[in-house]
């Protein structure tokens, strides 16, 4: 073996590193800086409240790192958050349906949405940036239609339920982090360990050579979408019961938190390529640096310019890195 071939090899060994560790790195690393200049930042008590907050974008983020592993978008999460949540809430404090009715109540408006979304990109060949924002305007007006633009409370007893999800603790760890972290493994199983998440990452691949393959790629497009429908209205059950109320214009912009953690997690928008586990730390990335800028008191609009610079910055590494 030559010089320049040790050499080569070198470099290649840093470059999988950084490739396989390089998120991880990046976050201890912004935890690292935070600390320095703000104490509060690594109490038991800052860093749980982080995790809650963060799980709300993790769990709607599962369902986007799987929309675009196969090529697609979904711009209308937060719209659709905001519908199934304000269903299930009114059918709730009318005392219609039972805390478990209502979650199943926004489970199907969500896989409704999603099915639809799925439809118009699978059969009617729209492009998934238009289908998804046509749904993101209908859901939106939809939501405030059905509520008149007033919030929905006063669930009384039947509403523990919901506020279990949202805000009860078991041995000290929230419910939402619990929920989050149940959903990360079960999706993990699904795509590394199930062969129907190997044929997402296939369709991704090559679509085209997915199906020529016989792989069901209609039906696993409805299923991604759909699935991206419903987490989406679980994620708003589980805000639900931490405000113990439903807003029509809760989840703005959730859509846009969502595809910055996908793909600063390592997504790629060109599919087939992504972890479950780098969304994960993509979503806490985002959540570390909202926490520190408000730590350190910075400015609402100057958030949003710190947020966007370390997410394009982020995004310039990876590319350099891949």
């Amino acid at each position: 073996m030559t010089t320049h071939d040790v050499q080569s090899r070198r470099e290649f060994d840093w470059r999988s590193f950084f490739q396989s560790y390089g998120l991880i790195l990046s976050l201890l690393m912004l935890c690292g800086i935070i600390s320095l200049v703000s104490d509060r930042f690594l109490t038991v008590d800052n860093l749980r409240n982080v995790l809650r907050q963060a799980s709300i974008n993790s769990i709607i983020s599962i369902g986007m790192m799987m929309v675009i592993l196969i090529r697609g978008l979904d711009l209308s999460v937060g719209s659709v958050l905001a519908l199934a949540t304000v269903i299930a809430a009114d059918l709730l404090s009318k005392g219609q349906v039972s805390p478990l009715g209502a979650v199943g109540v926004a489970l199907l408006v969500g896989g409704i949405a999603g099915a639809i979304n799925g439809a118009l990109v699978t059969w009617v060949k729209i492009p998934p940036f238009i289908a998804t924002l046509g749904m993101m305007t209908f859901a939106r007006g939809a939501a405030l239609q059905y509520t008149a633009g007033q919030p929905i409370t006063g669930f009384g007893e039947l509403g523990d339920g919901i506020r279990f999800l949202g805000s009860a603790e078991i041995a000290g760890i929230p419910m939402p982090i619990i929920a989050a972290g149940m959903l990360y493994i079960c999706t993990h199983i699904l795509l590394n360990h199930v062969p129907f998440g190997r044929y997402i990452y296939a369709m991704g691949n090559n679509e085209e050579a997915a199906y020529l393959s016989g792989l069901p790629v209609k039906g696993l497009k409805m299923f991604v979408y759909i699935v991206s429908g419903a987490l989406a209205a679980f994620a708003g059950i589980i805000l639900m019961g931490r405000l113990n109320s439903a807003q029509p214009t809760a989840g703005a912009l959730f859509e846009f938190d969502a595809i910055a953690a996908v793909v600063v997690g390592g997504t790629s928008f060109n599919g087939g390529e992504g972890t479950v586990w780098g969304t994960l730390v993509g979503v806490l990335i985002i959540a570390v640096l909202n926490n520190g800028l408000n730590l350190l008191a910075v400015p609402s609009f100057y958030q949003d310019i710190a947020s966007g610079t370390v997410i394009a910055l982020a995004l310039l590494l990876y590319r350099a890195i891949r």
